[in-house]
């Protein structure tokens, strides 16, 4: 892939020092999923590359070499670790992170497939940004995610969700908004991500948890539920499996 010319004056590089990560990257936000990540594939946690203030790990005993990479929070940094990994050749992302349920059939624990994200963010509108407000993720990699869930008939939601920067200014009249809009859930990433891999013509799509609601205007975490335990472990599983079984990633 040709990465697009830009007149930034500081852009991402490929140090001498990292041998290749692979073409496929799995971007995890929270530490707990990356270890879960790390367990499924036998890599041990202290084996990996500081990348930022992140962790980079690589496994190259499989098919194709592949990363993992995380922790994270917040558009800016998980573009700085989204642009870097391009830089170092990845070509296909995952992204599984959480998010807080803004419609009331959207439950603690509960899988959601986004399939566009509103940019309530600083970051997107830098790397030209669609004029409808929204961002959307790969087709390629969604269909995977979307054919793994239906093949273990697995209940998720598909649709948009809402990327903000401020975390506590999710107002009551900005998710009654969203909510009749039919937004899903929101986080603090994903359309600056899609933004970021349009721009730079890589496939990346997305996973998510619900780990908290807010769709009857209090916050009811969920982080200690069983649900959302259950739901983070589909999740993994789900990431595991496309990793294993679909060359398209690879």
């Amino acid at each position: 892939m040709i990465m697009r010319n830009t007149d930034a004056i500081v852009n991402p590089v490929k140090s001498k020092k990292v041998s290749p990560i692979g073409p496929l990257a799995v971007m995890a936000a929270t530490r707990i999923d990356l270890t879960s990540l790390c367990d499924q594939f036998n890599i041990a946690e202290d084996d990996f590359h500081r990348l930022f203030l992140s962790r980079l790990y690589r496994q190259q005993s499989f098919r194709e070499s592949f990363c993992f990479v995380g922790p994270f929070i917040g558009a800016p940094y998980a573009v700085m670790l989204l642009e870097t990994l391009i830089a170092w050749g990845a070509r296909r992302v995952i992204f599984l992170g959480w998010c807080g349920a803004i419609l009331q059939d959207v439950k603690i624990g509960d899988i959601v497939l986004p399939t566009s994200a509103i940019i309530d963010e600083g970051t997107s509108k830098h790397y030209a940004a669609a004029d409808d407000g929204q961002s959307t993720p790969s087709t390629s990699v969604t269909t995977l995610i979307r054919q793994e869930l239906e093949k273990t008939q697995t209940d998720f939601h598909t649709g948009a969700v809402w990327t903000t920067d401020a975390v506590y200014r999710e107002t009551h009249a900005k998710v009654e908004n969203y909510q009749k809009e039919g937004i899903l859930a929101v986080e603090m990433e994903l359309s600056a991500l899609f933004s970021v891999a349009e721009f730079r013509s890589i496939d990346l799509g997305a996973i998510l948890v619900v780990s908290d609601e807010l769709s009857a205007f209090n916050w009811q975490p969920g982080f200690k539920d069983e649900r959302f335990k259950q739901g983070r472990k589909t999740a993994c599983e789900v990431v595991e499996r496309l990793i294993r079984n679909e060359p398209q990633l690879g």
